[in-house]
């Protein structure tokens, strides 16, 4: 049995719950807590998925124009994947080809070439956009 939507009963959760632009952090926490109450109810109305679309889509944009994520450089990027699967220094010249600029990369002393992109992004199997 499908539900239909019933905007009589969606104008009833606008009205309790009356979502609006999201501007502070204490706002941001009660759109959150509403989200994961609406997320752990079993059997949600088309209404209740629609408020709840709704508050992601606020929550979004407040934290996309609060706490942007910065773009990495390829760098930070190749030092992150190295931090995260435990890669030595060592291991990626055998990648690269030299130690030498092996460790000028990782120092941010010399940028990634597109040959290295390429073998660096077959090594961590990501896409080869993280070192260009």
């Amino acid at each position: 049995m499908t539900r239909t939507f019933n905007p009589e009963s969606y104008g009833k959760l606008l009205a309790e719950y009356q979502p609006k632009i999201i501007t502070t952090d204490a706002e941001n926490e009660q759109a959150i807590a509403l989200v994961l109450t609406l997320e752990h109810r079993p059997n949600r109305t088309p209404e209740e998925e629609m408020l709840l679309q709704l508050l992601v889509t606020l929550i979004e944009q407040f934290e996309e124009t609060h706490y942007p994520i910065p773009q990495g450089t390829p760098n930070s990027m190749l030092v992150h994947l190295m931090d995260a699967r435990d890669t030595t220094t060592e291991a990626l010249a055998e990648v690269i080809g030299s130690l030498e600029i092996a460790l000028q990369i990782v120092n941010g002393d010399r940028t990634i070439n597109k040959t290295q992109a390429k073998a660096l992004a077959d090594y961590f199997n990501v896409d080869i956009s993280l070192f260009t």
